[in-house]
């Protein structure tokens, strides 16, 4: 079963409301609050790395303040151990029984501030919620429920006592961004409106929790013709064959096109999805997929490089597939 237009129009009317809310504290940064809207409604995580100051704790705050759910926001350190995220199981000596209680993990929307902070162990703790939507403590799995969202910030700048993402856990995020530095219009803004000091609290719900899920629903019945999705495979199959590439786009990264071109499609009112789309979700989606080799960085190949290479190695399907 198709979305209709009537649905697909609904679809961007509400995208846009949302988007617009959030502007509220991320000023001038549509695109990137699109991405995010996105990786959200996909069911996806994001991974938000930029400067310090640009606002990617603000825009996760934002995001998660437009949803009538519950937020938490971890701040990742060293010492920070897994049960202080997952949760532990602790024994009452008034009943007699063990008894679950969970962690900061159990919430709608999850910041997990500054991620690569964190030991490898507790980094770890993340990849069975965000891949399976549960965590397991002493053997028994509890669910965080739907929908569920992790927003993980980093500084590719400070490196002093961070742990690198391991490639298994870089692949569990939907899509990579930055926020970017804001240009002058609302820079201007937002010092003639230095007063307000959480530019996040201005924003308040616009949706419910069973709406977005019911949003995620819709986008999963757009449309992708074969020949969009052979597309796909041949950009995957390219990106394997590029020079200095020596992690292409796994069979979870083309899984992962699909989906966020399906809702980036519904947030535009369409009802099936254009080759434009994939080109234009390239970079969030490959950027961190695509691990280069050591003789990369002394020729001074990029990962943005690459990717621009595959998008011109392969050209984008012009007619649909027929279907019999």
């Amino acid at each position: 079963m198709t979305i209709s237009t009537e649905q697909a129009a609904w679809f961007r009317q509400t995208f846009d409301q949302l988007t617009t809310n959030i502007e509220k504290a991320v000023l001038g940064k549509r695109h990137v609050v699109r991405l995010a809207l996105t990786c959200l409604l996909s069911e996806g995580h994001l991974l938000l790395e930029d400067f310090p100051g640009t606002g990617k704790t603000m825009l996760a705050r934002a995001l998660a303040n437009t949803v009538q759910g519950s937020h938490a926001r971890i701040q990742f350190t060293p010492d920070l151990l897994p049960f202080d995220v997952t949760g532990v199981t602790v024994y009452d000596q008034h009943k007699g029984t063990f008894e679950f209680h969970p962690g900061p993990i159990f919430h709608t929307i999850v910041l997990a501030d500054e991620i690569n902070r964190a030991s490898p162990k507790t980094q770890s703790a993340l990849l069975e919620v965000m891949e399976e939507g549960r965590v397991t403590v002493d053997g028994r799995p509890h669910a965080v429920g739907r929908p569920f969202m992790v927003i993980a910030t980093q500084n590719p700048i400070e490196q002093a006592g961070t742990y690198r993402l391991p490639e298994a856990q870089l692949d569990r995020f939907l899509m990579k961004s930055s926020v970017g530095y804001p240009d002058k219009a609302a820079t201007i803004e937002l010092l003639v409106n230095a007063k307000v000091r959480d530019r996040a609290s201005l924003v308040t719900p616009v949706i419910t929790a069973q709406t977005i899920a019911q949003m995620s629903e819709l986008a999963d019945e757009v449309y992708v013709d074969p020949a969009v999705i052979g597309y796909v495979a041949e950009l995957a199959e390219e990106s394997r064959r590029q020079p200095h590439v020596k992690l292409g786009l796994s069979a979870r990264g083309c899984l992962a096109m699909i989906r966020v071109a399906k809702t980036w499609a519904a947030a535009d009112g369409r009802d099936h999805v254009l080759p434009d789309d994939v080109r234009s979700l390239a970079e969030p989606v490959l950027c961190h997929r695509l691990l280069l080799d050591a003789e990369a960085q002394f020729t001074g190949v990029t990962v943005d490089t690459v990717i621009s290479r595959l998008l011109g190695a392969v050209a984008p399907p012009t007619d649909r597939v027929a279907t019999v």
